[in-house]
């Protein structure tokens, strides 16, 4: 049975070790809140506002996130499988380390954000704006890109290999020389040595 809490304010609070389950949050005010283990599985937040928040070792398994603000939010080491974002705002959001598998990030505006050494197999960006974003050392295995835009983008280090640069924006996207050759190979050039 979901559970309805609407209007709350949890400005600065300390969620450590807090678990939630099934609940739908509307209009919550998580402005530099707290957490490390807290859990939140299956939750629904509309409307809610991260900013400045800090989440360590924390969860937040397939929930729902409509139109919620993380200006300048960090989540390090943070588990977040299966869960869906839509017309959230990322502006200068940091993501260290976790699992973002099996999120749904379709058309998200990440062109501030950065995401540090994340597993995101199998998420979906499709038509994300990634434009000078930061994405290093990330797992994109599997991950949906059609009509994202990664142009300008610093993706040295990431899993490319499921990325199209022909259905993708990666003009003057920063990579490494082994990450070059994948995308050469995904564009269909044939590469040999000399």
């Amino acid at each position: 049975m979901t559970i309805t809490r609407s209007s709350e304010d949890w400005y600065a609070r300390d969620l450590s070790g807090e678990e939630f389950t099934d609940v739908t949050f509307t209009d919550l005010d998580l402005t530099e809140a707290t957490a490390t283990g807290a859990s939140f599985d299956s939750c629904t937040f509309k409307r809610a506002s991260f900013n400045v928040a800090k989440f360590t070792d924390s969860s937040f398994a397939n929930c729902t996130f409509a139109h919620c603000n993380f200006f300048d939010a960090s989540f390090t080491g943070c588990r977040m499988v299966g869960s869906t974002f839509e017309k959230c705002s990322f502006n200068i959001t940091r993501v260290d380390g976790g699992n973002w598998s099996m999120t749904a990030l379709p058309g998200a505006e990440l062109s501030k954000a950065v995401f540090n050494s994340v597993r995101m197999t199998e998420a979906d960006l499709r038509g994300a704006k990634c434009a000078g974003g930061t994405f290093r050392e990330v797992d994109f295995g599997n991950a949906w890109f059609d009509g994202a835009d990664f142009s300008g983008a610093d993706l040295r280090g990431s899993n490319l290999v499921s990325l199209d640069p022909k259905d993708v924006n990666v003009r003057k996207a920063v990579v490494d020389m082994q990450q070059a050759v994948v995308l050469a190979e995904n564009l269909g050039l044939d590469i040999r040595p000399e």
